[in-house]
């Protein structure tokens, strides 16, 4: 099983269509896939609306669990937990906050925004995540991303040694931004393996996780997907 809950497609910064990158996702032998392109009050709407139309079709023609979410990013933090509002409201069915990732220039405060809102179900390259919050994101039942992409993934290792300290689930996401960045078994392995989990983590990482997020989703995977 293959699970995914970080993609980007042209309603945002991606390069494919959302029905280009679902179908990509089913030939790459995705199990479960989230698109959760970039979202700020100006287009949260939008782009729920578009993506809910695509994720619909690709689950009636292919045995692919897709998910329309959101990924809100450079949203100042006190509105954070308004905006992922805003998204549930317009369909969204994964909301995810592009956290404090070393890599870019987001305001400090976004990480506990997103961990404090009911409304978010993951925070993802959330950078130098301190043991504080990993706390709070134990507590909140939040999921954390262990990040593919390059720049995001640097600090892998240390978002791994808080969480798992703070017993906080798990995630690897791709962060596609076009068909190269798409995930597989094996990079997903060592994504988690090169983040310091063992051989038992990277296993509850790559599918007990998953599937524990699908099932808070209310997301079903059908015998034929998982065989």
């Amino acid at each position: 099983m293959l699970f995914d809950f970080q993609t980007h497609t042209f309603l945002s910064d991606g390069e494919l269509s959302p029905m280009e990158l679902l179908r990509r996702c089913h030939v790459n032998g995705y199990t479960a896939v989230a698109i959760t392109d970039h979202a700020s009050p100006a287009n949260v709407q939008d782009v729920l609306e578009a993506l809910t139309r695509d994720c619909r079709e690709a689950e009636n023609a292919w045995e692919l669990v897709a998910i329309p979410g959101v990924e809100i990013t450079h949203v100042p933090p006190r509105s954070i937990d308004r905006v992922a509002r805003m998204a549930v409201d317009a369909g969204a069915e994964f909301v995810a906050v592009h956290g404090e990732t070393i890599a870019e220039p987001v305001e400090a405060g976004t990480n506990r925004a997103a961990l404090e809102s009911e409304h978010v179900n993951a925070l993802v390259h959330p950078g130098l995540l301190s043991p504080e919050l990993g706390q709070v994101a134990r507590e909140n039942k939040k999921f954390v991303e262990l990040s593919a992409r390059r720049g995001h993934s640097l600090t892998n290792g240390h978002v791994a040694n808080v969480c798992r300290e703070a017993g906080v689930r798990m995630l690897v996401n791709s962060d596609a931004h076009a068909p190269d960045d798409l995930l597989s078994e094996a990079l997903a392995r060592r994504v988690a393996r090169g983040a310091g989990l063992n051989a038992d983590e990277t296993e509850t990482v790559l599918i007990d996780n998953p599937l524990a997020l699908l099932d808070l989703l209310g997301k079903s995977i059908s015998e034929k997907t998982t065989t």
